[in-house]
């Protein structure tokens, strides 16, 4: 039994890793697509899809992926493509909310709402589980290296437009109202902060616990949306409680 608990740990850092590495190309694809869609294609006039660019290399993102983002953005091929949102509710009755770009909104809803029926979960009418999210401004601070304590963030935060702060063990979580985000970006950036993230995003009210018999339902949900190449974004308001690893 204690070499089947080795494997299964094994293979849930695994699963985990993968997940986390999907959700990374997730966002930066997403990134592409909104600095070349704003401005130039072309990375040399283009200085903030450059910076994406190389965050991409920097995750190790196959090229292939990063040209796909940017085609999506510039219609290469004469390839139309539309943002639309689908909501629904994951096993043990969790919300979630699947922002993607389409060519072809057919496609795209039958595999999306596969992925939900697939994982034990139900793909919801528009509205059915969006009034659990709030539409925010994110930025976010590595703490890694950076010697600022959570009063001087806060007061830095406050000063440059944000709303409110959360602090964790890894970074500084700053929310601001979606059309204060530039502003504040901007003026965190003068203060000599490197952002690692800086976007409108959907943030839960509330989080609820993904019940333990149904974390592999909900893990294959999450990955075989970001597995499909039409989402953008998942936004979830559901979280897996991790256990200590046991060698």
């Amino acid at each position: 039994m204690s070499g089947h608990s080795k494997w299964h740990n094994i293979q849930g850092r695994k699963n985990a890793q993968d997940a986390k590495r999907g959700k990374i190309f997730q966002k930066i694809s997403r990134d592409l697509y909104q600095a070349a869609k704003a401005g130039d294609p072309d990375p040399d006039n283009n200085p903030q899809l450059r910076l994406v660019m190389e965050k991409a290399r920097a995750a190790n993102m196959p090229k292939q992926n990063v040209q796909r983002a940017i085609d999506k953005a510039t219609g290469a091929g004469g390839a139309h493509f539309e943002e639309t949102t689908y909501e629904g509710y994951g096993p043990g009755g969790v919300a979630v909310m699947v922002s993607c770009l389409t060519d072809n909104k057919n496609r795209t809803a039958a595999a999306v709402r596969s992925a939900f029926t697939h994982s034990g979960g139900s793909l919801g009418a528009s509205g059915s589980v969006s009034y659990m999210f709030n539409r925010l401004g994110l930025i976010e601070i590595l703490r890694d290296g950076l010697d600022k304590s959570e009063d001087d963030m806060l007061m830095d935060a406050l000063d440059a437009g944000a709303d409110d702060m959360k602090a964790t063990d890894e970074k500084f979580q700053i929310f601001t109202d979606p059309s204060a985000l530039t502003a504040a970006r901007d003026a965190l950036q003068k203060k000599g902060y490197d952002l690692d993230t800086a976007e409108v995003t959907m943030i839960p009210e509330n989080k609820t616990k993904v019940p333990d018999d149904k974390v592999g339902q909900y893990e294959h949900l999450i990955n075989e949306l970001q597995n499909n190449d039409d989402v953008a974004d998942i936004y979830e308001a559901g979280y897996i409680e991790s256990d200590n690893d046991e060698d």
